[in-house]
């Protein structure tokens, strides 16, 4: 796991790290809230769409990362000129290890998102 971090790009894998844990945060915040009964529906509805927004952003980074680390490999292929297609296929796959993370975090999201909106549901 540690090796894809750092294939991925220390960076970019840091950026949405970081996006994971900010969600993380919130939504923990928000069972905690929906537990107590401290918010009123409007408010839950606006930290659900919070905690959803969150996953969305981290899924258009994980994306906007694949397509800088393409375009670096691009402009590599450019400047070489005959790349093999091992050596393309090796580009592709670790391009899309930032997606990959993304798209993990916009479904930890979702998941996240179902069950509060679930046990809101049931503690009416």
């Amino acid at each position: 796991m540690i090796d894809l971090f750092y294939a991925g790009d220390p960076l970019y894998m840091g950026l949405l790290t970081l996006v994971l844990f900010i969600n993380m945060v919130v939504a923990t915040m928000c069972f905690v809230a929906i537990k107590k009964g401290e918010l009123t529906i409007d408010e839950i509805r606006i930290k659900l769409k919070t905690i959803k927004s969150i996953g969305l952003f981290g899924l258009i980074l994980g994306i906007f990362t694949q397509l800088m680390g393409l375009h670096g490999m691009f402009l590599a292929i450019e400047e070489i000129g005959e790349v093999s297609p091992a050596l393309l296929a090796g580009g592709l796959k670790v391009s899309l290890i930032a997606t990959e993370y993304g798209l993990v975090i916009f479904l930890f999201s979702y998941l996240i998102w179902f069950g509060l909106t679930a046990l809101n549901l049931k503690s009416k």
